[in-house]
């Protein structure tokens, strides 16, 4: 196989589970992959297209989804049965769907996230070394410029959204071989910026809000991925902008550009730079680089 393609994985029999009384759950896979999770979202997806009377809400993470129902109107046996239908129907290479690719720009290095680490050092592997610098070294780079170049090098996939409300579980849609990967701290931090940009295990995310964390921290965005009030342009139809199954294109951006976005925010006039697409599991998967590029194109 040529690094420059995807191989799907095969997947194991999902396993179905009762989450109490209102709760089905639905594990596709013990490990993270494409496959998986495109799985869990064309699946979640064809669940909210039918709308199967009953099922409440449903909510694909990233090698897995559970549906909250109503046992008054739905047996959880019933909704298993239509679940298994669909996973049989489902081929995720034949599965299209409609996303958005989301601009994101991110200061990387930023005086926030680098206070709040220089504060926690005692809880990191390296204590002498930054998040940035650790992260660099054990993953075979010489520098930090040339790790961020590979983080913003390829798109992120919102693969799931959670933990706390609004924050974008993202995997980087590269070839295993290259993915990027780092442990979270020994001991989490007690605090941590809205709107940091951090990495653990295979995931970057965007902190929503300020608090507790074990991520890496790299950076942060002016923009917000989470607005309760609703108030800002892009956030009419929820507070939370990423979905799962959306793309993120993190940009480097100096402190000039980082201030400027962040008074538009703050006056209420900034809109996301955003596409709409329609991503192919089938041409990702053939080239996936190349596809990338494409992806990107509609940013421009």
């Amino acid at each position: 196989m040529s690094v420059d393609q995807i191989t799907p994985v095969e997947l194991p029999e999902p396993r179905y589970e009762y989450g109490g009384d209102d709760h089905v759950f639905v594990e596709l896979a013990e490990e993270m992959s494409f496959t998986a999770n495109f799985k869990a979202m064309a699946i979640t997806q064809q669940v909210a297209e039918r709308d199967i009377d009953g099922i409440v809400e449903n909510c694909p993470s990233n090698a897995s989804y559970m549906l909250r129902i109503d046992p008054d109107v739905i047996h959880p046996d019933d909704v298993i049965a239509e679940l298994k239908s669909i996973e049989t129907d489902v081929s995720v290479e034949d599965y299209s769907w409609e996303s958005r690719i989301i601009d994101v720009p991110v200061l990387f290095e930023d005086p926030w996230t680098h206070e709040t680490v220089m504060n926690f050092r005692e809880r990191h592997q390296d204590p002498d070394a930054t998040d940035l610098e650790y992260s660099a070294e054990l993953n075979g780079y010489n520098d930090v410029d040339s790790f961020i170049d590979a983080f913003v090098g390829a798109p992120h996939m919102v693969t799931m959204v959670g933990f706390v409300p609004g924050l974008p579980w993202c995997f980087q849609m590269v070839p295993r071989e290259q993915q990027l990967e780092v442990p979270k701290y020994v001991e989490p931090r007690t605090q941590t910026p809205s709107r940091a940009v951090g990495f653990g295990g295979a995931f970057s995310v965007i902190y929503p809000v300020e608090g507790a964390g074990g991520y890496q921290l790299y950076g942060r965005t002016p923009v917000e991925v989470l607005d309760v009030d609703q108030a800002l342009p892009n956030f009419e139809e929820s507070m939370v902008l990423p979905n799962p199954g959306d793309i993120i294109r993190y940009r480097r951006i100096n402190r000039d550009e980082y201030d400027e976005i962040r008074a538009a925010i703050e006056d209420g006039t900034y809109e996301f730079e955003m596409a709409d697409v329609t991503f192919s599991p089938e041409e990702f998967f053939e080239a996936p680089a190349d596809y990338n590029t494409r992806l990107v194109e509609g940013l421009e």
